[in-house]
Formats: C-alpha cells, structure tokens, sequence
C-alpha cells in the first residue's frame, strides 16, 4: 500500500478533454475507416489510452467517436483506460471535472454529455461512464501489459519522454506486443517513435502522424 501511495504521489496527471484534437480527427477520418476494412457490422474494435489519468482522454475518445463517426454504431467499440495511478483511476470512473478540464469542448458537447455536479464541477452521464473500461498497468511490466490484450488503435501521448532509455525501449516493446498486426499508435507532439524503436511503420495521415505496427493478419 505505501508503494502503490509513492507511486501516485509522484505520477503526472496532465490533462484536459479534446488534447491534442488533431489526432482524434485522424482516428474518426483515417484510422478507423482502415481498420474495419473487411470487418462485418458487430465486430470488435479496441481502443487503448494509457496512461490515462482522471479519464479526459479516454472519454474524450468515446464522446468524439459518437460526435465525429457516423459508423461508431455498426461496431462494438471498445474503450479501456489505464493508468499505475491507482486515485487517478477512482477519479476517472467518477467523472466528475472542473471548467479547466472541460474548456476545450464546445458549449452544446458539454449540454449534451455533462451534468450539473457539486462546487461548479459537472459530471460525465452514466451512459458515457459505463462505456470506457478502466484497468491498472505498468507500461514497463509485460505481464501488466500482457493483461489488457490486444488493440487496434494505442493512445499513448507525453509519458514515453518521462522514462530513461532502458526503461523506453522495454515500454515501447510491450506497446509493440499489444497492438494487432496492422494498428496504430499515437504518440504526443513532442516524441518520436522513430527515435526508439524502428519496428513501426510511420504513416503520415492529414491530420496526424502515427505509427503502425506493420503487417495485416491480426492474428499474427
């Protein structure tokens, strides 16, 4: 219990709904459209935000999706957030957030999906709150990371910086192991996956540049 207190104390939590919009255009534009190529209607889709802090990306993944992509109903999305920040989590699943954490959604998007709360703060609708799943994981453990499965799509953004070489290179291994042949992962704006590892394809996309791991069977 004191590792796992450490551990929360020292953890940075950064974060806001809607950061960094541009690769939420590419997921709902690019991404998605060439993931479900030769899916039918129903199958699973899996999206992973780690670390995922009080849950502002991860639910903003989900509010995006059902404001951005016409096709979020023909498939079984799946949302899960991580995070070695055992409070963080507990904040996420309540869903409560402040004007600051909210800023960057349009008025009508926050009318629709938040509601009057307690001390100014709104709350996320439970419907909203139920369709993100939310797990713990060490990107730096593969067991940990083993656990959550495989994804389509990794949002992975401004924690990779944080890490020595070492403890880089293992991560960015285990993030390797947990995408299906063929997904994509977003970094921040500020790193490189080219400067870590060569296992990933760049693509250049119109709203973003991600990394994809190559390759199309998902079983591979």
């Amino acid at each position: 219990r004191e590792v796992e207190q450490l551990i929360n104390i020292f953890t940075v939590n950064e974060t806001y709904f809607y950061r960094e919009e541009h690769q939420l255009r590419c997921l709902s534009r690019s991404l998605l459209p060439e993931i479900v190529q030769g899916r039918k209607p129903g199958d699973l889709v899996r999206i992973w935000s780690v670390p995922c802090s009080t849950g502002e990306e991860p639910y903003s993944i989900a509010i995006w999706l059902l404001e951005n992509w016409p096709l979020v109903d023909a498939y079984h999305i799946e949302i899960v957030g991580s995070d070695i920040d055992t409070q963080v989590l507990l904040d996420a699943q309540a869903g409560d957030y402040g004007e600051r954490a909210l800023l960057r959604l349009p008025p009508d998007v926050v009318e629709r999906y938040f509601e009057p709360s307690h001390d100014r703060q709104r709350r996320l609708i439970q419907d909203l709150r139920e369709s993100v799943k939310f797990t713990s994981a060490n990107l730096v453990d593969p067991a940990s990371v083993a656990m959550q499965g495989r994804f389509d799509v990794i949002f992975c953004r401004n924690v990779l910086i944080y890490f020595d070489d070492s403890s880089r290179l293992l991560a960015v291994d285990n993030l390797y192991k947990s995408l299906h042949p063929g997904g994509y992962i977003c970094l921040g704006h500020t790193e490189s996956m080219t400067r870590i590892s060569k296992r990933f394809d760049l693509r250049r996309f119109e709203d973003a540049i991600v990394y994809q791991r190559p390759g199309s069977d998902r079983d591979g």
